[in-house]
């Protein structure tokens, strides 16, 4: 059979891990206690496509959205259940509202503005002037996710992201799942984080967006939202590649850049953080006891 990479993403005071059927979302309720929730994936994400290509990395990006909200909804209705807000739960609607506005936010940052802070400089080259777009894009995102871990809340999220990490790590190092002190030791990096995906895309960007061209500004917008999928699918295959060759130090020296990028988005996870972690990996793995043989290996975000 073939190998599995098991990966997921943090949440509010919990940690998602996607397994081959099954996708587990372990949180940290206000009394204390480690509560969960076992949902099984349609099959969109484990058919044929999510195995071809370049287009699993288009259904990558959607499962990660898609997904990632239905857990975060979970953690944070959690969280106002155990307080006795039953009445205040977050709607499914509400969470996409914020997404969509999230996503019209990261457009204008990542697209439109460094876009036209490269037009004031008037490049005529395209691959100069899709490289200097580039490195602006690089250093907002660098900026963006330093100033979000100086917010408490996120702070811990991404504490809790470390623990994911350090979870996964040790689960394929072969090390013993039994506790916090037997994964502590583990980093809190990982070759197949999606800090890293985020930090492929932007590079291969710069080679995809130097073919376009330069036009005037509101087709070389449109042209970058059209041309999302296609880069996401290139940045997935780079993650991929780096998550069945991690062993190569060739490909961890390429891989670097992207590691040094996650320092910004994990913490060192206390006990209680590492715990929630190992409960969603353990039970995403109890439910693939019994898993169907996959023609490819399957790699997961974490």
């Amino acid at each position: 059979m073939a190998r599995f990479y098991y990966g997921g993403q943090a949440v509010v005071e919990g940690v998602m891990m996607r397994g081959r059927k099954t996708l587990v979302t372990a949180v940290r309720s206000p009394r204390g206690e480690v509560v969960s929730n076992t949902t099984r994936l349609a099959s969109i994400y484990s058919g044929r496509a999510r195995r071809t290509p370049i287009v699993r990395g288009v259904i990558v990006l959607i499962e990660s959205l898609v997904l990632g909200i239905n857990s975060l909804m979970y953690a944070a209705n959690v969280s106002l259940e155990e307080e006795g807000k039953e009445d205040e739960k977050v709607s499914n609607g509400f969470l996409w509202l914020v997404v969509l506005l999230g996503v019209a936010l990261a457009a204008g940052l990542f697209i439109v503005v460094p876009l036209v802070l490269t037009r004031l400089l008037h490049i005529g080259s395209p691959v100069l002037f899709n490289l200097v777009d580039g490195v602006i894009r690089v250093a907002i995102l660098i900026v963006y996710l330093a100033v979000m871990g100086l917010v408490p809340d996120l702070r811990r999220v991404f504490a809790y992201h470390g623990a994911e990490h350090k979870a996964v790590n040790a689960y394929e190092a072969g090390a013993s799942l039994d506790s916090p002190e037997s994964i502590r030791r583990y980093s809190t990096a990982h070759l197949r984080c999606g800090t890293s995906f985020l930090f492929a895309v932007v590079l291969i960007s710069i080679f995809v967006f130097a073919v376009v061209g330069i036009h005037a500004a509101w087709l070389m917008v449109l042209a970058r939202i059209l041309l999302i999928p296609v880069i996401a699918g290139l940045g997935y295959e780079v993650i991929y590649f780096g998550g069945r060759h991690a062993d190569n130090r060739f490909v961890r020296v390429l891989m670097t850049p992207g590691l040094w990028l996650q320092s910004l988005t994990t913490r060192q996870p206390d006990d209680a953080q590492l715990e929630v972690a190992l409960t969603a990996l353990k039970k995403v793995m109890e439910a693939d006891e019994a898993p169907e043989p996959a023609s490819t290996p399957t790699v997961q975000q974490v």
